[in-house]
């Protein structure tokens, strides 16, 4: 059974969309198991009046995604969980992408899986899936590569969102879990799925497993949304910053090949100073 772990702060529509969704999968073989960081918008309530099934544990207000996911992980796998499914609650999930991830994990038994993204306004893919080539600092888009009739199956990355990331319990008995000291919101996800692969296990976005997103819903959209001074210094510098300097210092030092640190370092402060105002 997958144990799904899903860290919620407010925003109690989308964590009830989602968990709709989930209840509409065709195979039904999961648990669900929320972690709500002191949310004060009914969120409590509605989960126990509306979904009974779904285990509820509590956070303090301070334990933002990484430490929130670790929270689920922990209590899953003293339940004795075989797979992990870490999700956002702003995802609907496809009727299939549970028996899909089932599908291709039984192939793989000890991969970590990722989900095609689509954008929940329009039905188009927005992700699936990226390669990093460290040596000369460049990421290739799977989406720009890949034929259409090609976006099927399984397809190696290098690196996985925690959006709806299916991990096997092996993976947390030889590498632990999310690094939540380095890297408490953002990157973490990133951090854990390039050390899943360094550990020797392979990565591939599920083609055939898909959900729904919002993009412009983002922490980091948002601050992108109005460039004023007070979101460039929370870009670069806020725990919820999308271009978050330290956190990204810490994930090169960490898991760049030490010849290509200083490269590394140099292009990602100049993307992250300018490109908040590129975009």
């Amino acid at each position: 059974m997958i144990h799904i772990v899903i860290p919620v702060f407010n925003r109690k529509e989308y964590t009830k969309a989602c968990l709709v969704s989930l209840q509409a999968q065709t195979n039904q073989s999961f648990k669900v198991i929320i972690v709500d960081d002191g949310s004060t918008d009914g969120t409590e309530e509605m989960l126990r009046n509306e979904f009974p099934e779904v285990v509820v544990l509590k956070g303090d207000g301070g334990l933002f995604w990484t430490a929130g996911v670790n929270m689920g992980i922990r209590h899953a796998l003293k339940e004795g969980a075989e797979l992990v499914m870490t999700m956002n609650n702003d995802v609907l999930v496809d009727s299939e992408m549970i028996a899909q991830m089932y599908r291709w994990h039984k192939e793989k038994p000890k991969a970590l899986l990722g989900a095609l993204e689509l954008d929940a306004s329009n039905n188009q893919p927005i992700f699936g899936g990226e390669r990093l080539n460290w040596k000369t600092n460049t990421i290739e888009h799977l989406l720009q590569v890949l034929p259409e009739n090609e976006r099927k199956g399984l397809h190696p990355v290098t690196h996985l969102p925690g959006r709806s990331l299916l991990i096997p319990r092996v993976v947390f008995d030889t590498i632990g879990v999310l690094d939540q000291e380095r890297f408490p919101h953002y990157i973490a996800d990133y951090d854990y799925t390039h050390t899943a692969r360094r550990a020797g296990f392979e990565l591939f976005v599920n083609y055939d497993a898909k959900i729904l997103t919002y993009p412009e819903e983002s922490g980091e959209r948002q601050i992108r949304s109005s460039k004023t001074f007070k979101n460039y210094y929370k870009h670069l510098f806020d725990i919820k910053g999308g271009g978050n300097l330290r956190d990204f210092t810490r994930f090169t030092l960490k898991n760049c090949p030490p010849p290509y640190v200083p490269y590394h370092l140099a292009n990602g402060y100049a993307r992250r100073l300018l490109g908040y105002f590129l975009k």
